[in-house]
């Protein structure tokens, strides 16, 4: 007999089922969102992989950038002949200034203040007033009329006044820009008169300007040239920069790795790198020439003797040296049958002109040029640095003061200055402390590597020439702190003693030209005075040692900073030791030249002293009093015709100069060329006047036979 069921199994079986949908849904729930997660997963992996996409494409494109440039680089400098060839020739015409003066701008002074409307000075609350305000609203009216009028009438006077003002500086900046253009192109007309009659100095600052102001010649390689000119073989003598081994550059290309995330630079064969290096430096040679003959629209070139050269350590010393790495001697009939654009640069130096052409020339192996500027009696030009800025485009409505004046600068402020150029040149330099520095105002870090090292800086904010004792505490200063150069940068300038000590010593004088131009260089800003060169102090003069036989007129001779210019020689020969003041290869007067008859120049700065031992004769010169028109001081010698009739030169060697101060402390030595026989007369040196003042001292060694009449009327000297 069955029995009735009383319902908790069909229960049990509802909750059964009611659960196992939970779990169902709760695994749909489950795989849904390992789903979503897997989706997630696969949409940030692509994101990742089209950012390195993205990201191995840029990094390729930079490599690719920097291969791209390099090769630029490359053919620029494989091109470099061709392209200066197509660059128009230098004329003289092109030195000339333009007369051209800025319009007059004065800005908002030009507008006249305007006046009050009295139509706009009403009554206010119009006739709804009663009479006796009326009257009164309307005298307000008038009051403030009358009062704004006379404020626009001052306003409008002081304008006027300030425009007028205004105007007369103008004038006057336009009367100073068209002098100064003025004297400018008078000289262009003076050189260019000297060059067609074949003066030296002309010819040399001509084809000086030629080579700077060719746009033959790439603005990132060197510019430094020193020259002289021989007029009886109508040849230019020169020496001229050549770029450093790095022009070429050491990479070849440039590849991504994306295994290494980083780039894989391919370097350039030595033999590659040697190759291209040979081909530019025989390029920048032909290329010299080139703009040299093009320039040369008054034909006073035959020839020219050119060397190349590079300012880098010499393997064998380890010192900065002079290395010549090109030299040849070009006339011009040879030079003009040369098709330069299809050359082969190598050989057409080589064989085509027969000159030298260092075979090593990544290794500074030289060669050995076989005429120097300075076997030119008429001396030496040099010329270095950036070109001068034009000044036509000055704007004259701005003020002249528009750069810190250095000369007037707080010292700290000057300090800074001086360690900020150094760190745009590339060094690590800061000042020290004002106390317990050890004599140093800037440490400086120069990180290139050999030539590199610690470098000390003293700084001297003077107007008067540095005296030598600052040169020897700096050299002290160098050693004791186990420096390898020394630098002394002042806003004035050296005397020869400064030079003669600083000669071979790792030491580098920066007077105050070079510094502005340094700094302008750089990007920096600074002037000296107004006229941004360097202006000695006017001395005080003291009176003269009377062991040197001094008089009271001698007191205007340069006052206390002077040096003895002390002559030695072997050989009994008698010799007349003289001095010419000159401007060029030109005496300033007759009264000039200091010899037996004439001891002293009408100032006194150049006189005749009594010889003491060593010396066999002496002169006294203050070279910061000479007059502002003098840039050189030449030194000869001459045969004595009374005392050796019949003698020559050939007596005259191991010679030299001392160079003494004031105190007789012997500061260097100067060597002069020795005597030839027949010759009767010779030119020793000469001291030249660089731009910021200084001087130095270039070696003659042109000889005469005439004796001492033919030298001094080269000179312009008259002979009775």
């Amino acid at each position: 007999m069955s029995r009735r069921s009383s319902g908790l199994v069909g229960i049990w079986a509802e909750v059964q089922r009611q659960q196992q949908r939970q779990l169902a849904a709760q695994s749909r729930q489950q795989r849904d969102q390992e789903r979503q997660e897997r989706a997630f997963q696969r949409e940030l992996a692509r994101g990742r992989q089209e950012q390195r996409a993205a990201y191995r494409q840029q990094r390729e494109a930079e490599a690719r950038r920097r291969t791209e440039e390099l090769e630029s680089r490359v053919a620029s400098l494989q091109g470099l002949l061709a392209a200066g060839c197509r660059a128009p020739a230098f004329r003289a015409a092109m030195l000339t200034r333009s007369q051209r003066v800025e319009p007059f701008a004065p800005g908002p002074l030009a507008h006249p203040t305007p006046m009050p409307d009295p139509n706009h000075y009403q009554a206010q609350g119009g006739w709804g007033l009663g009479a006796g305000r009326r009257a009164q609203a309307q005298a307000d009216a008038r009051a403030r009329f009358e009062r704004d009028r006379e404020a626009a009438q001052a306003a409008e006077a002081r304008r006027q006044q300030q425009l007028a003002a205004y105007q007369r500086e103008y004038q006057r900046r336009a009367e100073a820009q068209q002098a100064e253009v003025g004297r400018h192109n008078a000289a262009v007309s003076e050189m260019t008169a000297g060059l067609r009659d074949g003066d030296p100095d002309a010819t040399v600052e001509y084809f000086s300007a030629a080579l700077y102001a060719s746009s033959a010649w790439p603005e990132d390689l060197p510019r430094q040239v020193s020259a002289a000119y021989d007029p009886a073989a109508r040849q230019l003598v020169l020496n001229w920069e050549l770029p450093r081994y790095g022009v070429v550059p050491e990479v070849k290309s440039v590849r991504y790795m994306p295994t290494a995330d980083q780039d894989k630079e391919t370097p350039r064969s030595a033999a590659q790198s040697r190759a291209l290096y040979r081909d530019v430096l025989a390029q920048c040679v032909l290329l010299v020439l080139h703009a040299l003959f093009a320039a040369d629209e008054f034909g006073v070139l035959e020839s020219v003797a050119l060397n190349g050269f590079v300012d880098d350590h010499d393997p064998a010393t380890g010192r900065e040296a002079r290395i010549f790495l090109a030299t040849v001697m070009a006339p011009r009939s040879v030079f003009a049958r040369l098709r330069l654009e299809q050359v082969n640069a190598v050989d057409c130096l080589v064989d085509g002109l027969r000159g030298q052409l260092s075979a090593r020339p990544d290794q500074r192996a030289a060669v050995r040029p076989g005429r120097h500027p300075e076997d030119i009696g008429n001396g030496v030009v040099t010329h270095g640095g950036a070109r001068g800025a034009n000044p036509d485009g000055a704007d004259l409505n701005a003020p002249d003061l528009d750069e810190p004046d250095l000369y007037e600068m707080d010292p700290i402020a000057f300090e800074a200055l001086v360690a900020e150029l150094f760190r745009a040149m590339g060094m690590r330099a800061v000042t020290t402390q004002r106390s317990n520095d050890g004599g140093v105002d800037v440490d400086a870090m120069d990180p290139t590597p050999i030539r590199g090292g610690k470098i000390v800086v003293q700084v001297k904010r003077y107007r008067n020439t540095v005296p030598p004792t600052a040169v020897r505490d700096l050299f002290g200063t160098v050693q004791d702190a186990g420096a390898n150069k020394g630098v002394l940068v002042t806003t004035s300038g050296f005397g020869p003693g400064s030079h003669a000590f600083a000669s071979g010593k790792p030491l580098e004088l920066v007077a105050g030209g070079e510094l502005v131009d340094l700094l302008h260089r750089h990007g920096l800003r600074g002037r000296l005075g107004n006229a941004g060169r360097p202006v000695p102090a006017p001395r005080t003069p003291d009176a003269v040692d009377e062991r040197e036989g001094g008089d009271e007129g001698d007191q205007r001779d340069g006052g206390d900073d002077w040096n003895r210019l002390g002559m030695f020689w072997t050989g009994q020969v008698a010799l007349d030791v003289c001095a010419l003041v000159c401007h060029g290869n030109r005496a300033l007067s007759d009264d000039h030249f200091v010899f037996f008859n004439n001891p002293r120049t009408p100032d006194g700065t150049v006189r005749a002293l009594a010889a003491t031992a060593p010396d066999k004769a002496a002169i006294r010169v203050s070279f910061d009093a000479l007059p502002e028109r003098a840039d050189r001081l030449v030194l000869v010698a001459a045969v004595d015709p009374e005392a050796n009739p019949g003698a020559d030169l050939s007596g005259f060697t191991e010679a030299g100069i001392r160079l003494l101060d004031r105190s007789g402390t012997e500061l260097g030595r100067l060597d002069v060329s020795d005597g030839r026989a027949h010759e009767t007369a010779l030119v020793l040196g000469s001291f030249r006047r660089r731009t910021g003042g200084d001087w130095d001292f270039v070696v003659g060694g042109k000889g005469y036979t005439g004796g001492l009449e033919e030298l001094i009327r080269e000179y312009g000297i008259e002979v009775d």
